[in-house]
């Protein structure tokens, strides 16, 4: 399962009880299909994930590479000749996240190789505030300890507040992180949920006992989006042309390339 927003943040969308559960598979649906219809039309992905992608230097350029997706947060840099290079070395523009382009600094160029491109691995998406995209769920693991393998997941209360006073904290479709983990909430049943482990390219690990769950907050106006999104797939069905004022409503998310 992959959304952008939550099925509690649907259903409240629609107007829907929350004991109104009897659509909640055909909701997850239009959800998920908004999801991929938003970033498909967009050409970029709201939600983060940790990947390596693979970069050609430009053959008069070779100070700068062209990020091929927005840039989060950089983790590391191996150039064409194998080397990592230090991220001391290696400036990220524009001044905030998301970056769009890397320049190499302290007399250092890339190696341009077309057998060996190079490899920059970091956290890519796009975000208007990525300082605020993950926020503590006010709940922890309560397994002692999660074991990498576990898909059940412990908290302490589903419908408490989280960090910033909104309630249920944890719901289904939410993406998690604990520790370095992306995970997805699946169901829940009580205080249990059920969790996809290791998701948006990272990996399943341990966790200890009491340890922080983040839930992960899309932009607004994505998450908006979406939800007006799914909202018009559960009314009208797929086999239209969205109207036009959603199709509008991307033309400001749309990613452009900029080149050096």
């Amino acid at each position: 399962m992959y959304t952008i927003a939550t099925l509690t943040a649907l259903r409240q969308h629609l107007g829907l009880s929350s004991s109104d559960t009897s659509d909640d598979a055909r909701l997850l649906g239009v959800l998920q299909a908004a999801s991929a219809h938003v970033e498909r039309a967009a050409a970029r992905r709201f939600v983060p994930r940790v990947a390596t992608l693979k970069h050609l230097v430009e053959k008069f350029e070779p100070l700068y590479i062209t990020l091929y997706d927005d840039l989060l947060s950089l983790i590391s840099v191996v150039d064409g000749d194998g080397s990592t290079i230090s991220l001391s070395d290696v400036i990220a523009a524009p001044d905030a996240a998301p970056y769009s382009l890397l320049h190499l600094t302290n007399g250092r160029a890339f190696v341009r190789s077309y057998l060996t491109p190079v490899a920059v691995t970091g956290v890519w998406g796009w975000h208007d505030r990525p300082t605020e995209m993950w926020r503590s769920s006010g709940d922890s693991v309560q397994n002692n300890p999660l074991s990498n393998s576990g898909t059940s997941l412990s908290v302490s209360s589903v419908n408490g507040a989280d960090a910033a006073g909104q309630t249920p904290r944890l719901q289904v479709g939410h993406l998690l992180k604990i520790d370095e983990e992306y995970l997805r909430v699946l169901a829940i049943s009580g205080n249990t949920l059920t969790v996809l482990r290791g998701v948006n390219g990272t990996t399943a690990a341990q966790h200890s006992q009491n340890t922080t769950i983040y839930t992960f907050q899309p932009a607004p106006d994505v998450h908006l989006l979406t939800l007006r999104w799914a909202a018009w797939l559960y009314r009208e069905g797929d086999t239209d042309t969205p109207p036009r004022e959603l199709r509008e409503s991307l033309t400001d998310l749309r990613r452009t390339v900029v080149r050096v």
